[in-house]
């Protein structure tokens, strides 16, 4: 063994000698149960009501699955909320679709696209997860199963929806609009008292979008990744852009690699900027929680913001941009 090798190796067996009475002396207590990080929900835009269902749920010791699942169900409930779930507005031909995924702090994931007539999309792909060896099911499939599980057919289009749709068949004209009031999902992450961390994300996509469009929030990877060991990111905003950067993924992967919350969200929308000359004409979003309950948000154009529930209080958050304005 060489000299240095040696001395460095026999340092360190020195130094751990040295603390062997102080581990002895009392228990090891985990750092961040002193810090009180968790349990902690978070969600896209400022659907407080979401994140203070989760957090009800997480505070009487729910688990994270659970929260995330009830959490986002309330914003696929509100008939004022026209980007999710019930009385979401239709595509160009007047049909309501949904997506949504779920995963847990296992890693499982589940998946629906082009869900009809199902009021809560997020409970079935909660189905598709731990009643099938599937991650996505689409289509007709997806509402056959759907049945088949319990869930009731539903006429998802409301008056409000309806009315608004066939104004815009008057002028037809299809282009995203920047996502700055106009919320098109809700994606959230809860971690829970146990240090386990799980996601979903729901939306019934761009406004009269074409007949069979899917976006980013079911696709694992893009509107939502997570990884127990290291945290988890959802994102907003034009799904085009965010599924041909896998971003929730890449934050992911830039966190394990040591990168904080807020760090890793403003590498995933420069590659966004980056990779789209037009970035000015639409809205990418992405917020990002690690194992510590450190949350981390960016966007392109000022306006996102994101709701935070921890410790019985309720907020919420302005995130910074790439552009001012």
């Amino acid at each position: 063994m060489k000299r240095r090798n040696f001395i460095r190796k026999t340092g360190i067996a020195g130094a751990a000698l040295s603390t062997v009475p102080s581990l002895f002396s009392k228990p090891i207590i985990n750092e961040m149960s002193i810090t009180n990080k968790y349990p902690v929900a978070v969600a896209t835009w400022n659907f407080q009501n979401a994140t203070k269902m989760a957090g009800s749920i997480l505070e009487q010791g729910g688990s994270a699955l659970d929260a995330v699942e009830k959490g986002v169900m309330v914003e696929e409930a509100n008939l004022k909320n026209t980007t999710v779930g019930n009385g979401g507005a239709p595509d160009r031909d007047g049909n309501v679709t949904l997506d949504a995924c779920i995963m847990s702090p296992d890693g499982n994931a589940g998946s629906v696209v082009y869900l009809k007539e199902i009021e809560h999309p997020v409970s079935v792909a909660r189905k598709v997860m731990e009643e099938t060896p599937h991650v996505m099911l689409a289509g007709e499939g997806a509402l056959q199963f759907a049945i088949q599980q319990g869930f009731k057919k539903k006429n998802l289009l409301t008056k409000e929806s309806e009315r608004a749709w066939k104004e815009w068949l008057e002028h037809k004209e299809y282009k995203p609009i920047i996502n700055i009031e106009n919320h098109d999902t809700i994606g959230m992450l809860c971690l829970d008292e146990k240090g386990d961390i799980a996601g979903a994300c729901t939306t019934s996509g761009l406004s009269y979008k074409i007949n069979g469009r899917v976006g980013d929030s079911p696709i694992i990877g893009a509107g939502l990744f997570l990884d127990n060991k290291v945290g988890g990111a959802v994102g907003t905003g034009m799904g085009e852009a965010i599924m041909k950067s896998v971003g929730s993924f890449l934050i992911v992967e830039l966190m394990r690699q040591g990168k904080t919350p807020q760090e890793a969200c403003e590498e995933a929308v420069d590659r966004c900027v980056n990779q789209n000359q037009n970035y000015k004409d639409f809205q990418v979003a992405y917020i990002a929680m690690n194992k510590q309950g450190e949350i981390g948000s960016y966007c392109i154009h000022k306006g996102f913001s994101y709701a935070r529930f921890h410790d019985g209080e309720s907020t919420n958050n302005q995130s910074d941009s790439y552009l001012d304005s």
